[in-house]
Order: C-alpha cells, then sequence, then structure tokens
C-alpha cells in the first residue's frame, strides 16, 4: 500500500492494504480521510464480489460471513459487511457504512458507524468509531472513543506540528495504523493520526498527528519505542 505523506519530511505506511477489502481503493486516495463520504457507495460495490458460498445477506445490505459469530442483541445497519471469524457481541450497535474484516472483535455496547476495520482490529469493550480507520490488529482498550465532530461543526483540520490540512470534512474521527494500541478511556479528537505500532497511554485526550513506533505518554510527551 502506497504511503501517505502527513508530514513532508516523513512518510508513513499506515495500513497493510492486503488486509483489507477496502485496501486497493484506500492506496488510490490522495488522502485516506476521502474515503468517508464515498463509504457507504463503496461498501455497496464490495458486497457485489461477495462469495455467496461464504456471506448469507441477513437482511437488505448486511453481509455476515458464516464463521462470523454475531450476539443475537447486537444491531447490524445497513450497509456492512462482517468478515471471516469476526465476533459480534451483545449489544453491540452497527449503525450502517462499517466494513468490519476479518477475526475481528465488536464488544459489548460498542457503536461503529461509517468506518473501517482491518483485520484483527478489536473493539471489544464501550467502544465508539465514528468515520474513522482502524489498521490490522489496533486495538483500543475499555472506553476509549473517537471523537468525529467538532463542537463548533466546522470543518475538521489536521494538524502536523506547525502544519494544518484543511480536509474539508464536517465529520472525520480518526486514523489508527496497524498494530496501535489505544489505552482504556482515551478521547481522539477529530482529525486525529496515530501511527502504526504506536502506543497512547490511558486517559489521554489527543488532537493531531502521532508518529509511528512512538509512545504517547501525554499529548505533549512523546518518545520513541526502542
Amino acid at each position: 500500500m502506497k504511503e501517505q505523506n502527513f508530514l513532508p519530511s516523513e512518510p508513513i505506511a499506515f495500513f497493510d492494504g492486503s488486509k483489507s477489502l477496502a485496501g486497493e481503493f484506500l492506496s488510490s486516495l490522495g488522502e485516506m480521510w476521502e474515503v468517508f463520504p464515498l463509504l457507504s457507495q463503496k461498501i455497496a460495490q464490495w458486497q457485489t464480489r461477495l462469495d455467496r458460498a461464504e456471506y448469507t445477506e441477513v437482511q437488505a445490505g448486511v453481509f455476515v460471513h458464516k464463521t462470523a459469530k454475531v450476539a443475537p442483541t447486537a444491531y447490524l445497519g445497513a450497509p456492512c459487511i462482517i468478515g471471516a471469524g469476526t465476533e459480534i457481541r451483545h449489544g453491540a450497535f452497527i449503525r450502517g457504512a462499517a466494513l468490519v474484516g476479518r477475526d475481528c472483535v465488536v464488544g459489548n455496547s460498542v457503536e461503529l458507524k461509517n468506518c473501517i476495520l482491518f483485520d484483527g482490529v478489536q473493539v471489544p469493550h464501550y467502544n465508539y468509531v465514528g468515520d474513522s480507520v482502524l489498521g490490522y490488529r489496533a486495538h483500543m482498550g475499555a472506553g476509549s472513543i473517537t471523537s468525529n465532530i467538532k463542537s463548533d461543526r466546522t470543518n475538521v483540520t489536521v494538524k502536523c506540528g506547525d502544519l494544518r490540512i484543511q480536509t474539508n470534512l464536517r465529520k472525520f474521527g480518526a486514523l489508527i495504523g496497524d498494530f496501535a494500541e489505544i489505552g482504556c478511556n482515551c478521547v481522539l479528537n477529530p482529525g486525529t493520526i496515530v501511527g502504526a505500532h504506536t502506543s497512547v497511554y490511558p486517559l489521554l485526550s489527543l488532537r493531531g498527528f502521532y508518529p509511528q513506533n512512538s509512545i504517547v505518554k501525554s499529548a505533549e510527551l512523546i518518545v520513541p519505542k526502542k
């Protein structure tokens, strides 16, 4: 998958494109967040490519792999795709426009909306994921959320040091790279970008860009992983 140049001096390879149905499309975009206004349409297109011997259309626009486990109390809204081996637990609320990959965990009282979960993602306890992309085997601790809209309802700006990138989107939560670990009860404010293999301490409120292979101890204190 092509590198995303969020900073001129530091090209970042956030996602392994082979770990999601969306990989090829995401790699074609100028910026990853351009997917969000198009996601419902793209999921409907990807549904036409699914093997009907492996997926069941449980209701119009909702496709679930036959090896996935969906609790009877979970809600699945269209359009969405639930991949092989994924577990959708009690009380999960998938509002729609959600692409959930293979071997994911969507836990109790978790809400998904307009998002992509690459294979192996875990959002197991009381998470909100809206207008966001979570990379391969990314994990969100209990109570962590992506905040996808600013309080003043203006368009989201991505902050990278002194650089300000206008997204022209009113709703954009977070991009979380492969193997990233988000600690419990974190808030990722609109337009937050967390690089691959980066770990975030619990109880933080973050905004902006956090590079790959880092430990985020506070919003201001970021150290490289050894």
